[in-house]
């Protein structure tokens, strides 16, 4: 699986780009400090695997508070047949780090 930085996310973000980013963190996790993701849980994310087929063929970027339950996301979406997943390096505490230091 590729990996992604908080800082080459952010760029594209902030360029506007269409991205499909999920955060696998759990629900109230994702209330406190968010980027805009779509939230799926670790916890159900298999439930919604059939939501997510329509991504299949494009990048899909996983991302979680450190970057161990995106990981695990991210094998899970390799193990059904997505191509372009990619995990972000650190989650959301590098990006709070970096993004929110300053």
């Amino acid at each position: 699986m590729k990996e992604i930085s908080v800082h080459e996310l952010k760029e594209r973000l902030d360029k506007g780009e269409r991205l499909i980013v999920i955060d696998v963190r759990e629900e109230w996790e994702h209330q406190e400090f968010n980027i805009g993701a779509i939230n799926i849980p670790l916890s159900i994310f298999m439930t919604k695997l059939e939501e997510l087929s329509e991504y299949r063929d494009e990048e899909v970027i996983v991302h979680c508070k450190m970057g161990g339950r995106s990981l695990q996301a991210g094998l899970i979406l390799e193990q059904m047949g997505f191509h372009n997943v990619k995990n972000v390096v650190g989650g959301m505490e590098e990006w709070k780090r970096i993004h929110h230091s300053r």
